[in-house]
């Protein structure tokens, strides 16, 4: 089964848009270990943006009510995260997995979102979102990726291109693009499937040489 963890280099950069056209584009299964804050759960944002009959939805394996940091959201509950309890989900299919923030978002006292892609031994893609100190953030992502050695398949740009950063970030990462989602009024399941079909060449590509 391949695994394809998304993550960004923040909050808010759209990585559950990225993670609805990587599923729509693979046919994929979806899965969001982490959901801290239940009023919108990333996964049914997801489920509600696939036209295809084949992904699967699977369950969090951990429900937290608090939109906040996992740890905090944890906490709150009187819970405890834990690498190991959470398990793959049992599917023949490529499995999309979304992160929650950035790799060094805590998920307890002693474990980062960094910890639990290494555990569920997947390639990542990077959402990048341009904005000031995006190339720092950006870098340093990549960076981390690449000490862990942990495959790295490539990036998505969201939002409002930027020549000068992407220049930059590019020349220090050597991580090949895969696609851009640009500012949309609306994401609808006709939008998601239009960036699905641009997506898929550069996302079959990138499987056969993903970097580390």
């Amino acid at each position: 089964m391949k695994k394809i963890f998304v993550t960004g280099i923040g909050t808010d950069v759209g990585k559950t848009i990225v993670a609805a056209v990587i599923t729509e584009a693979l046919q994929a299964d979806y899965w969001k270990p982490v959901q801290a804050g239940l009023d919108y759960t990333d996964a049914g944002t997801v489920k509600s943006l696939l036209t295809n009959e084949k992904s699967v939805i699977h369950p969090e394996a951990y429900r937290l009510k608090m939109p906040a940091s996992p740890h905090a959201a944890a906490a709150a509950e009187g819970i405890s995260i834990k690498i190991e309890d959470i398990k793959t989900p049992d599917t023949s299919n490529t499995l999309v997995i979304e992160g929650a923030g950035g790799l060094m978002v805590p998920l307890n006292e002693k474990e980062l979102v960094i910890d639990l892609i290494q555990a569920l031994d997947a390639s990542v893609i990077v959402v990048i979102r341009h904005y000031l100190g995006s190339i720092n953030h950006s870098l340093l992502t990549l960076q981390a990726l690449k000490q862990r050695n942990i495959p790295v398949m490539g990036i998505v740009i969201s939002g409002t291109a930027n020549e000068q950063s992407e220049k930059a970030i590019m020349a220090f990462s050597n991580y090949p693009i895969i696609g851009r989602i640009g500012e949309e009024k609306e994401f609808t399941p006709a939008v998601i499937l239009h960036y699905a079909e641009e997506f898929q060449a550069s996302l079959l590509q990138s499987s056969t040489t993903t970097k580390k």
